[in-house]
């Protein structure tokens, strides 16, 4: 990000003033859930980035992918290039999952949660950031053909030209019920679901832009009773 994007999110969202960004709320979720020195598995976890790379100041990192650019994550003790919803952990081996806008993806939600709790420690927990699919990022991307988000989505979020196209998103474990209702059937407790509404990342394309999805921030953020429509889903998942 850089120019008018950079220095208008700089004005709207001020620190000094407290706010903190979508990914500094994850990770402090992440840090105040998961014990020092855990085990943990990412679930998504792709190239080097800045989760991998904080959640290695907690514990010791093993990534898991469909796509082979994990293999060159930085952060990570092991990387695995998975097929489907398989990991290869023994049952009960891990302390903690995390994945970082990855169960939009999930085809399956039902076997992906099974697996979570196949590897998962008693005890353990799944902590996850994930679109709201009542958010109207979701609602077009639900909408609309892959091939028009792989045209339009990395463009208004003012990405570079060779980022990685979007995956196909199902939505499928993307609202606080289907959540709690796929959770409890398999097996796990809803420790905490919080729907959050951040810096408009999808208006960084044009100013027009920018500012209606800004008005519509500060809209869903003024009342709780709107909080259903708040772009991202922060949710930690508890094996017992």
């Amino acid at each position: 990000m850089a120019g008018w994007q950079e220095r208008w999110v700089n004005k709207f969202y001020d620190r000094s003033t407290g706010w903190v960004d979508g990914t500094t709320q994850f990770h402090e979720l992440c840090r105040d859930n998961i014990p020092r020195g855990a085990r943990i598995c990412e679930i998504g976890a792709g190239p080097s980035n800045q989760t991998s790379r904080f959640l290695a100041t907690i514990g010791e990192v093993h990534g898991v992918d469909i796509d082979a650019s994990v293999l060159n994550n930085d952060a990570l003790a092991s990387a695995n290039v998975v097929t489907g919803d398989h990991f290869p952990f023994e049952d009960e081996n891990i302390d903690a999952c995390v994945s970082n806008y990855v169960i939009e993806h999930i085809e399956n939600p039902g076997q992906h949660l099974r697996e979570v709790f196949r590897i998962l420690k008693p005890g353990g927990v799944y902590l996850f950031r994930a679109p709201n699919r009542n958010h109207y990022v979701s609602l077009v991307a639900r909408f609309t053909p892959h091939w028009f988000h792989e045209r339009v989505s990395n463009r208004l979020r003012n990405l570079a030209e060779d980022a990685h196209a979007p995956y196909p998103t199902y939505h499928r474990l993307n609202s606080p019920r289907q959540i709690a209702d796929a959770a409890s059937h398999c097996g796990f407790s809803v420790a905490q679901l919080m729907l959050i509404e951040k810096e408009p990342s999808y208006g960084m394309s044009s100013k027009a832009l920018f500012l209606m999805f800004l008005a519509y921030e500060r809209l869903v953020n003024a009342t709780d009773a709107l909080a259903g429509l708040r772009a991202n889903i922060l949710g930690v998942l508890r094996r017992p």
